[in-house]
């Protein structure tokens, strides 16, 4: 059946690629490896996806299959700017026709502002550098335009009230952070239900969680810890988390009424009296 496939991630597409070309050339891995000077495991590895080669090797395949510098081109447009764990999350998101998110502690990063990311990604590291978080702050506001192109997916974003409570980058960078999420619900732009501390326990108490639907592909399901990641394609895991979503989902507020929730919030950040930050 057609929807059990897997989707491809652009490094598995560039696997795809090289084995062809070097199944084209007549060469086995073994011999490929002789000329790209590496092993016959590290070739198994690219086909598959699962590593990158670099440079020095690109030029090198490159020149082993006679392809004018094709590998090395397009090995330029797959460096990742993001975390390892999360790089296949994010290639994989700008094909999806569905995304279900959901916030347990945080505003998904699909949907913050520069402000509210700012200060996660400080939080994140104490001897940051300037430079560094305006590099990672770009790379996120570019991946958050999935959501204001034109062909973009419906995107559900179920909230926990502890996400919009917790007082992110101050007062005034937290109400604009709510702000916009209210503005992108009331645009039409994503479906927002909260889960309100009254709901009291529900299926999504132990982590965040991200769903990923595609057109022609198997759905996929990721969560997140601290500095690690798993994205899953087992079909009875996958299947599980939805079901916990939907779950979550029975026990949250009305769109109107998480609508009204997160404005009201907002307000409360914006006139809520000066509090010093604290180390």
């Amino acid at each position: 059946m057609e929807m059990s496939r897997k989707p491809r991630t652009p490094r598995e597409k560039y696997g795809e690629e090289l084995r062809l070309r070097r199944i084209a050339a007549g060469l086995t891995q073994e011999a490929l490896s002789e000329q790209v000077v590496c092993s016959p495991t590290l070739i198994s590895h690219w086909e598959a996806g699962r590593r990158l080669p670099k440079p020095d090797d690109a030029r090198r395949i490159d020149i082993a299959l006679n392809t004018d510098g094709f590998f090395v081109r397009w090995l330029a447009d797959l460096d990742s700017k993001f975390a390892r764990y999360f790089t296949a999350v994010a290639e994989l998101e700008r094909e999806t026709t569905e995304i279900r998110q959901y916030g347990a502690t945080l505003i998904p990063g699909l949907l913050q502002t520069a402000a509210y990311a700012r200060a996660v990604f400080q939080a994140y590291r104490p001897n940051y550098r300037t430079e560094e978080l305006d590099e990672f702050i770009v790379n996120r506001m570019d991946r958050g335009r999935l959501l204001t192109e034109s062909a973009t997916p419906v995107t559900w974003t179920l909230l926990d009230e502890a996400a919009l409570r917790r007082c992110i980058g101050g007062p005034q960078a937290m109400a604009e952070q709510l702000r916009k999420v209210a503005d992108m619900a009331e645009s039409g732009r994503l479906r927002l239900h909260v889960l309100t501390f009254e709901s009291g326990a529900h299926a999504l108490l132990e982590s965040a969680l991200y769903l990923l639907n595609f057109a022609d592909a198997a759905p996929l399901a990721y969560v997140e810890a601290l500095r690690t990641g798993n994205l899953m394609d087992d079909p009875a895991l996958v299947e599980a988390c939805h079901a916990s979503y939907t779950l979550a989902l029975s026990e949250a507020a009305s769109q109107q009424s998480s609508v009204a929730l997160v404005r009201a919030i907002a307000e409360e950040h914006e006139h809520a009296p000066h509090q010093p930050h604290r180390r």
